[in-house]
C-alpha cells in the first residue's frame, strides 16, 4: 500500500483530487506515468496549502469533475495524468 504516514491528511486530499478527475495516483506511480518522487512533491504541496478547508468542501461536493479547482496547487500535475 502506498501512502504518506507523515502527512495523512494532503495524501487522502491529494488523492481524492485525483480521483474526481479519473486519476489513480497509486496506479499511475506504477504504471511509470508518475514517479514515486512526483507523488511526494504533489503531497507536498498540498501539506504546505492553506487552503484545505476549501479543498475538503470541493471534495466533498464533486464525485466527478472535467477540471480541478484553480485554487489547488497540484492542479496542472494531476491534470496532466488524465486519460493516460
Amino acid at each position: 500500500m502506498m501512502g504518506y504516514v507523515e502527512a495523512p491528511k494532503a495524501w487522502g486530499l491529494t488523492r481524492g483530487m485525483g480521483r474526481v478527475v479519473g486519476v489513480n495516483l497509486t496506479d499511475a506511480v506504477i504504471e511509470g506515468w508518475l514517479s514515486r518522487g512526483e507523488l511526494a512533491e504533489l503531497v507536498d504541496r498540498c501539506q504546505a496549502c492553506a487552503r484545505a478547508e476549501d479543498c475538503t468542501r470541493w471534495l466533498g461536493a464533486h464525485v466527478s469533475a472535467d477540471a480541478l479547482p484553480g485554487f489547488c496547487p497540484n492542479k496542472a500535475g494531476i491534470e496532466s495524468l488524465i486519460a493516460r
